[in-house]
């Protein structure tokens, strides 16, 4: 069989990583700050990339922590803000982790509100948290993982309401909001809240490389003073190594520049991956993502993904199923990521793919 051809994990390529960028950043980060970078810090992080990220956001330092990559940062968070049996509004399909630390781990109650092609529905957000105290909303506002989709700014300034008058927190989860195509840029959540319900999170993750496991929260400045505090009690200090790289990535323009190469060539495999579906696949629904690296794809109800993932390994092809992203069904989805597959291996994928299709509805129908 030919290698096998993986739309499965959320990361890029190797061919895209900025190998050369960071060796440079790092001998810097070892020459100008080598005591911050081979000592413990606090557990608010690097002070100046802390520094670097409150003006991009155009906050006040304070109101930073910078972390070991977004994904911890939303753990602290939720174990933070929810407890056993507490409400927590969620996107369906949402990013499976999230799914995972909320339910298997904190044992909240999760109600789901529905996606639509501008992002979730914020009517079905306003219906789940009527009446009832609710915790914590989980929205991922640009090139949804797995949808694709970028949430409308009408539904951004709805939300943000909403969290004010319910007195729930509204958690933008946004690690993709720089790998962007091209669209209109949009204002964050962060932006536009006037009463302290949001906190943002984002990841250097998804714009220098996943190994570098820095991310951050951005939100009130009292919350994210007690966060530093249980983040200095549990691990004294983040990686402040990987933080000093992606400081002087940062502040030199290189991180700006890699992700201008990143971006047209993820543009180039999102736009092989589209083409080949209408080709091959041409009863698939999608949204076109504007960035990110996921499209989700929805088949006709006679298809069962868990069961097409077994045709499609049989084939040499990989994806992740719809139920994983779902608190329950999901099973005509999946989830399809173009990161790490280059362009010129997307048709041929897309056709293992449907091949793969031909034959598990040739098995159900037998």
């Amino acid at each position: 069989m030919a290698d096998a051809i993986s739309f499965a994990r959320g990361a890029p390529s190797a061919d895209l990583l900025p190998a050369e960028a960071v060796r440079a950043a790092a001998a810097r980060a070892l020459e100008s700050d080598w005591k911050a970078a081979l000592s413990y810090g606090k557990g608010e992080g690097h002070l100046g990339l802390r520094d670097w990220i409150a003006e991009m956001h155009g906050i006040e330092p304070e109101q930073v922590m910078v972390t070991n990559g977004s994904l911890e940062a939303g753990w602290m968070l939720f174990s933070h803000l929810v407890g056993e049996g507490d409400r927590v509004i969620v996107e369906q399909p949402s990013y499976d982790r999230t799914i995972l630390l909320l339910r298997d781990r904190l044992h909240a109650n999760l109600v789901g509100a529905h996606l639509e092609d501008d992002g979730v529905s914020a009517e079905a957000v306003a219906e789940a948290t009527a009446g009832v105290d609710t915790a914590l909303a989980h929205v991922i506002p640009n090139f949804h993982n797995p949808a694709g989709c970028t949430l409308s700014e009408g539904k951004r300034r709805r939300l943000v309401e909403l969290a004010a008058e319910r007195g729930f927190y509204l958690f933008e989860d946004d690690p993709y909001r720089l790998i962007d195509f091209g669209g209109e840029e949009l204002p964050t959540m962060l932006e536009l809240d006037e009463h302290d319900r949001v906190v943002h999170a984002s990841s250097f993750s998804k714009t220098v490389a996943p190994g570098v496991r820095v991310g951050y929260l951005a939100g009130p400045a009292d919350m994210i003073a007690a966060l530093c505090k249980k983040a200095n009690e549990i691990y004294i200090s983040p990686s402040m190594l990987a933080e000093s790289i992606v400081f002087e990535l940062c502040r030199s323009g290189e991180l700006e520049k890699s992700i201008q190469v990143v971006n047209a060539a993820l543009r180039e495999r999102r736009d092989a991956l589209v083409e080949a579906l209408r080709e091959k696949i041409p009863e698939a629904e999608f949204v076109v993502p504007e960035g990110g690296y996921f499209l989700w794809l929805d088949l006709p109800g006679d298809v069962d993904t868990p069961a097409l993932l077994e045709e499609a390994s049989e084939e040499g092809v990989t994806f992740i199923a719809g139920p994983d992203f779902m608190l329950e069904g999901g099973n005509s989805s999946l989830r399809l990521s173009f990161a790490p597959v280059p362009a010129d291996q997307i048709p041929e994928g897309v056709a293992r793919l449907a091949r793969a299709l031909e034959r598990s509805r040739a098995a159900t129908a037998a």
